[in-house]
């Protein structure tokens, strides 16, 4: 009570940032890494070497070849055609036991490629939006953070007044609070436009696990009705008639398919591959725009007659699918993609600024202790901020270090990324006072500095695609050696 609009606005923007700061910082980080993720997933798999792009309908050939060899009881298969950016084939169908089981084939032969079992860029991928929970829960923590985020974001440009004019004031001389808050300014400011479009997006893209109930009432629970009619599938799925029947060659749907959207294809979906009433739905290429959709064209999968096409969905469809297009940038060329992956960083720091700002501004003078309560979040500021991109090292250095005959190997990657996590925040708990600002940024620089040492070692220095990566693993290393040095505690 007695407060002013924006003093009460300033109170909302503190305490919103602080309650998911933590949360949301991570998912910056984990989400600017993602637009990344086939890079990640390259390094992650070394035995995999560039191969030249094949002709579609062949690798399609060799693709059903494969799956009935090895997955001839499987209900649907899954076809990751050769791409500009992966030569390779990649197969997916669920096992008997409802898990899903992968292969990779060579373009040229058809032959499996043995490669080690890894997530890839994927777990951060995921982590960013699933936190690595079960779905449903991760999404639904992830969506109310994100609202709560959005809520931060509004009340923080309503209590900066001058907000625009300290953009152009940063004085990291001065340290303390006051560098600290014109950097907080400077990175919030610089790339608001994305902070409010990344946020809003992501809400949208969330709406349908956080509001599910229209489509519930609509459609009584027909989701594949409801995703037929927003056009993400060309058609819902067909009863399985219980008559066994031989699927039609695929090259020739995909000439048809090819010809129909004047694209290129880049997956087949094949759906009860031994039933009369198999399909066969090939997602082609996106096409040029800010739309992140696939156009699918489905066939009969004994005749190969076309059965059904989505190529021009409806307009609210089509919001939801720039929208989508806007959150992850499947349109950028490389330059604006470097754009995107540098604002989510800025993202971060944001909300890294924020969270040592409320510290900083509790912090007692220098002849007094400082709280419990303030000791802790300082502590756990350090576990998170550095904590995060130690952890995510870690996990590089568990890819290339873990055995490769190594059973659930990727499940032992993703446990050292957060057992990495977890002690790195334990030690910053239990050592306030030792394990400072600085010790923590070292630390984390070097394990970046190592990811390409042990990445030669461990590949002998064959893996060419290594060499990129592990040089802006060092980059990264050294910058973190720079900011300690001028990081004042």
């Amino acid at each position: 009570m007695g407060r002013s609009f924006r003093q009460s606005m300033a109170w909302l923007h503190t305490w919103s940032g602080l309650v998911v700061g933590w949360l949301m910082y991570a998912v910056f980080v984990t989400g600017a890494a993602s637009y990344y993720k086939a890079e990640i997933s390259q390094w992650m798999r070394p035995e995999i070497q560039a191969q030249a792009r094949t002709d579609p309908g062949h690798a399609a050939d060799l693709a059903v070849a494969g799956l009935r060899l090895y997955a001839p009881e499987a209900k649907q298969w899954f076809v990751r055609l050769p791409q500009a950016s992966d030569g390779t084939i990649g197969l997916q169908w669920r096992g008997r036991n409802g898990t899903r089981e992968s292969l990779i084939l060579d373009s040229a032969t058809g032959s499996p490629i043995p490669v080690r079992d890894t997530l890839g860029g994927e777990f951060l991928y995921r982590f960013h939006y699933e936190l690595h929970m079960p779905p449903l829960w991760g999404r639904w923590i992830v969506g109310i953070a994100t609202t709560i985020l959005l809520v931060a974001l509004i009340s923080g440009i309503i209590t900066h007044r001058r907000i625009f004019a300290d953009f152009f004031t940063f004085r990291p001389r001065k340290g303390g609070r006051r560098a600290w808050l014109d950097a907080h300014n400077v990175v919030g400011v610089l790339a608001l436009p994305y902070h409010l479009v990344i946020t809003y997006s992501g809400l949208v893209l969330l709406s349908l696990t956080l509001m599910p109930w229209g489509v519930v009432a609509a459609y009584r629970g027909d989701v594949p009705r409801f995703a037929f009619d927003l056009g993400l599938t060309a058609m819902p799925p067909r009863p399985p008639t219980g008559r066994p029947a031989n699927l039609a060659p695929i090259a020739p749907m995909i000439v048809v398919a090819s010809q129909r959207a004047g694209s290129k294809p880049e997956h087949l979906v094949i759906d009860k591959p031994q039933d009369a009433n198999a399909t066969v739905t090939i997602l082609m290429e996106q096409p040029r725009g800010l739309a992140h959709r696939h156009p699918q064209i489905a066939f009969d999968g004994v005749s190969g007659a076309v059965i059904a096409e989505s190529v021009n969905p409806q307009p609210a469809a089509l919001a939801y699918f720039v929208l989508n297009g806007l959150h992850t940038a499947d349109f950028a060329a490389p330059l604006l993609r470097l754009l995107y992956a540098l604002c989510g960083l800025m993202g971060a720091a944001m909300i890294a600024s924020g969270l040592i700002l409320w510290t900083k501004a509790r912090a007692p003078s220098r002849d007094q202790r400082p709280s419990r309560t303030v000791q802790i979040v300082r502590s756990l500021n350090i576990g998170v901020i550095v904590g995060l991109p130690f952890a995510i090292a870690a996990f590089f250095l568990a890819n290339r270090l873990l055995p490769l005959g190594l059973a659930d190997r990727a499940a032992f990657e993703v446990r050292t990324f957060f057992g990495a996590w977890f002690l790195f925040s334990l030690l910053s708990l239990v050592f306030q006072r030792k394990f400072s600002w600085r010790a923590a940024i070292y630390v984390t620089g070097l394990i970046y500095i190592a990811v390409p040492f042990i990445d030669f070692f461990a590949t002998d220095g064959k893996a060419v695609a290594s060499y990129s990566f592990g040089g802006l693993m060092a980059a990264i290393g050294i910058l973190n050696f720079y900011a300690g040095c001028r990081i004042k505690e």
